[in-house]
């Protein structure tokens, strides 16, 4: 329950369209909802991303201490003017009928060519509730990282993803100082900072 009491219940929505349909799946709607003071809001309309739910995963190896990251092309900071390689976490979208669990398996292995040993939850956000529907669960991996790097991807879908393996440490600075500023890994790299000692008793 919402502190308000407001819930899905209290939307109208008044219409529906397909207006895009490619890489992303874009729709307009018009819909009404209730007030926090009563009563209930004029017509609005409002565009969304519809996408399928999502993963990211820190791969972590507590016993070197060590997170592995990988570094791709986006093109949202490109035509935002910002240098379009980013620092990550792996991450990836599911397929019909794929269990996040399975999900987050595949996309390690894929991306960054590592063997998860225990996959933790961390937790489970919207990444932009003003613009799409997508839903992303944060997970921790718990890998051997001795052996990671390299470039992975697959690429008949276009990736180039090269893996860098650093300290905990020197990945957090890079939180504080900007390098990394994707909230994916800025959330999973704070919940790591929290509960990094209580990782220690995972063994790869």
């Amino acid at each position: 329950m919402k502190l308000s009491g407001l819930g899905a219940d209290d939307v109208r929505v008044e219409s529906e369209e397909r207006v895009w349909s490619g890489f992303f799946k874009l729709c307009r709607y018009k819909v009404r909802h209730a007030l926090f003071q009563g009563g209930w809001s004029k017509t609005l309309e409002r565009e969304a991303v519809l996408r399928v739910p999502s993963v990211g995963v820190l791969l972590y190896d507590p016993v070197l201490e060590k997170v592995v990251l990988v570094e791709q092309f986006r093109i949202g900071p490109l035509v935002g003017d910002d240098d379009p390689w980013l620092l990550e976490i792996v991450a990836g979208i599911s397929e019909p009928g794929e269990s996040l669990e399975s999900l987050a398996i595949r996309e390690v292995k894929e991306e960054a060519n590592c063997e998860v040993k225990h996959l933790l939850p961390v937790t489970n956000v919207y990444l932009s509730p003003g613009a799409t529907n997508e839903r992303l669960m944060l997970y921790c991996g718990i890998i051997d990282a001795s052996s990671a790097g390299g470039v992975y991807g697959l690429a008949e879908e276009g990736e180039d993803i090269k893996v860098h393996v650093l300290t905990a440490e020197e990945a957090w600075q890079m939180v504080e100082d900007g390098r990394i500023a994707n909230a994916p890994a800025i959330i999973a790299l704070q919940w790591l900072r929290l509960n990094h000692g209580e990782l220690k008793g995972y063994v790869q």
